[in-house]
């Protein structure tokens, strides 16, 4: 389908190549009227057949140059028409990646990813060239020669095509037996990519835990399952190919002697003997190339049920039909008995989870790991899809907006940070490419970073290194802050971002936060305590419920959950221990 839309490049790839064999089919003819020529020249040493036999010599050398011509256009027209073709699956692909939801990403390893965009997304761009394209040769090449051969002599050209059902038969079996096997060595070479991105991915772990041994026994294994079926797939078709030409030349050789006995019996010229010996010839190489031809084939099918599976992936979190972008008024954030489970989950993570945040407004959420603190951080901008209840911006429910316009509204900073390799600037300002220089500053300076990036070499233009491995942890959160300060969002979500961070630099950022949450609604995740006291409202989340929720004074009023954790984090231990065996 790719291949047709670029339809000129490939008509003229088409016909190149058709031309190319016509023209191929016209040598041995030369040649062969150019070997009784030059038998006549012997018998008769007539001035007219030696112009004869040069005039032949000119036309044969003629047609090998234009034949050599309409190779090279039909090698670059298919070639341009395959490289269209990537470039349009890569787009495709990568077009995927970005809408596919939280959901498929849960689920699928980046590796798996990568394979399917180079190894697929390539078995696929070939085919027109290496598949199609062949096969349109191969076919005019025997169709036309074997109605040439046959009107010449019928005996000779069924001889010199008996070797062509016997082809097409080890053909079938290859193709068979190479679609099975490439299936299961693309998901043998995920595995490879997997281990090899965790690996780059997790570099300084495995130095600092001295694990180079262990990752490497790990990746000769999958290396060497990986070759181990590449060996087995390399047999089938180097022992098909072998069987082919054998095929070919056994051909060939009952041609040389029934030819050579017709020859002798003068039913036959010796130049016709030669035609036929020189269109065998010529269709060495494609036979040669048959077993490359049924691997693209086989390779495509393949290759295609996994890319097209993948493009054809349904995309859970999208616009609904007659969408409009979210309107903005007050800018109150409303949770309204929301309940959610992941897909795949057999639990609720968050069940019947109600509250309400106004403009200018800081709602704290407090609970242990694994209580559904993260998940109502993802479900405000629509990373997943509420279960039941709903989830609102002045009234507007997030599932009836468009998605874009909900994220640009509703800025999430977590915990887990992650920086493109470009600079400080543009990391900064990813949100908003075209913001200018004295917001980004000041976006840097209410994250306390801005003096940090002036005593850089080249300050706001210094490149960061991957996923920002030349910064600090403390120092890439608070870059990511500054990137969702640029926004100017309706709902700022800190989903404990200010982990990595020093209590005094936190304080900071908290107080120059302030004057940005005077008109949108805040949202503080954290496990320090320190982080939310000044909160409007908390909600101390447990086993996906609010347990208690109310002001920092009246929880710690409460004596409760919040309380306890409060003694935890603020009492020395030694004052806990002497209460708990008081008690």
């Amino acid at each position: 389908m790719f291949s047709l839309r670029h339809y000129w490049q490939a008509g003229l790839a088409i016909g190149a190549t058709i031309i190319a064999a016509v023209l191929q089919l016209l040598i041995p003819r030369l040649l062969g009227q150019a070997v009784d020529q030059a038998q006549n020249i012997l018998v008769t040493a007539g001035e007219g057949a030696e112009q004869a036999l040069v005039w032949t010599a000119a036309t044969l050398l003629l047609v090998s140059v234009a034949r050599g011509l309409f190779t090279l256009a039909q090698n670059y027209f298919s070639e341009s028409v395959g490289h269209h073709v990537g470039y349009e699956l890569r787009l495709a692909f990568y077009d995927k990646v970005q809408r596919l939801s939280y959901s498929y990403h849960d689920r699928i390893h980046s590796g798996d990813l990568i394979t399917l965009g180079l190894l697929d997304l390539d078995g696929l761009r070939m085919f027109f060239s290496t598949g199609f394209i062949r096969t349109i040769l191969l076919t005019v090449l025997i169709g036309a020669g074997a109605y040439m051969l046959l009107t010449t002599d019928v005996v000779l050209g069924l001889l010199a095509l008996s070797f062509v059902p016997f082809v097409a038969w080890r053909s079938s079996v290859a193709q068979l037996t190479l679609r099975a096997t490439w299936l299961v060595l693309q998901q043998k070479l995920s595995v490879l990519t997997r281990v090899m991105d965790e690996n780059l991915g997790g570099i300084r772990v495995v130095r600092a835990f001295s694990g180079q041994k262990h990752e490497l026994g790990k990746f000769d294994a999958a290396s060497k399952s990986a070759l181990h079926l590449a060996h087995e797939r390399v047999l089938v078709r180097v022992k098909n190919t072998s069987m082919m030409t054998f095929s070919f030349f056994a051909a060939m050789g009952l041609v040389l002697w029934v030819g050579g006995n017709k020859v002798i019996a003068g039913e036959i010229s010796v130049g016709t003997l030669a035609s036929f010996l020189t269109f065998m010839t010529i269709l060495q190489m494609p036979v040669r190339q048959l077993g490359m031809m049924v691997n693209s084939f086989a390779r495509a099918d393949t290759c295609g049920q996994r890319f097209y599976g993948f493009i054809d992936q349904a995309i859970e979190i999208e616009d609904k039909p007659g969408a409009q972008p979210l309107a903005v008024g007050d800018g109150t954030l409303r949770f309204e008995n929301v309940h959610f489970t992941y897909p795949g989950a057999n639990h609720e993570t968050l069940r019947g989870i109600s509250f309400e945040g106004k403009a200018g407004q800081t709602i704290g959420i407090v609970g242990a790991p694994g209580s559904g603190k993260s998940t109502i951080a993802h479900l405000i901008p629509r990373f997943y899809d509420v279960s039941a209840g709903r989830i609102t911006i002045d009234g507007q429910d997030v599932r009836e907006v468009t998605v874009e316009s909900l994220r640009r509204q509703v800025a999430v900073v977590q915990q887990d940070t992650f920086l493109f390799t470009t600079t400080i600037e543009n990391n900064i300002a990813y949100g908003d490419p075209w913001a200018k220089e004295t917001k980004i500053e000041r976006a840097a300076e209410s994250a306390q970073l801005h003096n940090y990036i002036m005593g850089l070499p080249t300050d706001y233009g210094t490149v960061v290194g991957e996923r920002g491995v030349s910064l600090s942890g403390g120092q890439r959160q608070r870059l990511s802050i500054a990137r969702s300060l640029v926004l100017h969002p309706a709902v700022m979500v800190f989903d404990d971002s200010t982990a990595a961070i020093d209590a005094g630099t936190e304080h900071r950022i908290r107080s120059a936060i302030r004057a940005y949450s005077s008109d949108r609604v805040t949202i503080i995740i954290a496990h320090r305590l320190s982080s939310l006291m000044h909160a409007d409202l908390i909600l101390f989340l447990e086993n996906g419920e609010v347990a208690e929720r109310g002001t920092h004074a009246e929880l710690l009023a409460q004596g409760g959950r919040y309380k306890a954790l409060y003694d935890l984090q603020t009492r020395p231990a030694d004052d806990l221990d002497h209460e708990e065996a008081a008690q």
